[in-house]
């Protein structure tokens, strides 16, 4: 069983600073319908500020209650998997209470070196048993060194042809799905 979450806290800055950013609307939209084509079970945004879950409920309600869910069928489907948190302590809870069991952590990011779990392994352990996986998908500047430190994977970094490594994070939630869920 596959989730993911996109964390706005506690991710960098271009400066390696800690910080919170903010909700994208494209991301929301974008990695939902990823998340429904490859049969994510939920797909988290979390975000510690309230204003940014309001309105980030505002928009997820339009297009699974308001003229959205009408006009667009198929977006109101994947929006039905979006969940807003405000910290990851509560998507593992709610993962957890569904599945009875704590799910396994595979932190994401552009940079990681040595002892990454590979794509094709992730792939293999999401065919072989029922346990819940939670891959994190971090802003900004990538997840913060604590999260990293606590996840109970790193997954390798998606490798371009040239040096230049610095996809949208909705590119990379897409890529990796792709990646870990197609036949």
């Amino acid at each position: 069983m596959l989730y993911i979450a996109l964390l706005h806290y506690p991710v960098l800055n271009k400066d390696g600073e800690v910080v919170t950013t903010a909700i994208v609307n494209m991301d929301i939209h974008d990695i939902a319908r990823c998340s429904k084509t490859y049969n994510v079970q939920c797909y988290y945004i979390v975000n510690p500020i309230s204003a940014q879950r309001e309105l980030a409920k505002e928009i997820i309600n339009h297009w699974r209650e308001g003229y959205g869910a009408n006009f667009n069928q198929s977006r109101k489907d994947a929006f039905e998997l979006v969940r807003l948190k405000e910290n990851l302590d509560d998507v593992l809870g709610e993962i957890e209470g569904q599945t009875g069991f704590t799910p396994k952590v595979i932190a994401t990011g552009a940079n990681f070196k040595n002892q990454l779990l590979k794509f094709a392994d992730l792939k293999k352990m999401l065919r072989k048993d029922d346990l819940p996986y939670l891959i994190i998908f971090g802003t900004g500047s990538g997840l913060a060194q604590e999260l990293t430190n606590k996840a109970d994977f790193c997954l390798e970094p998606i490798k371009g042809i040239g040096d230049y490594n610095h996809l949208a994070v909705r590119s990379a939630a897409a890529i990796i799905l792709d990646r870990i869920m197609s036949n």
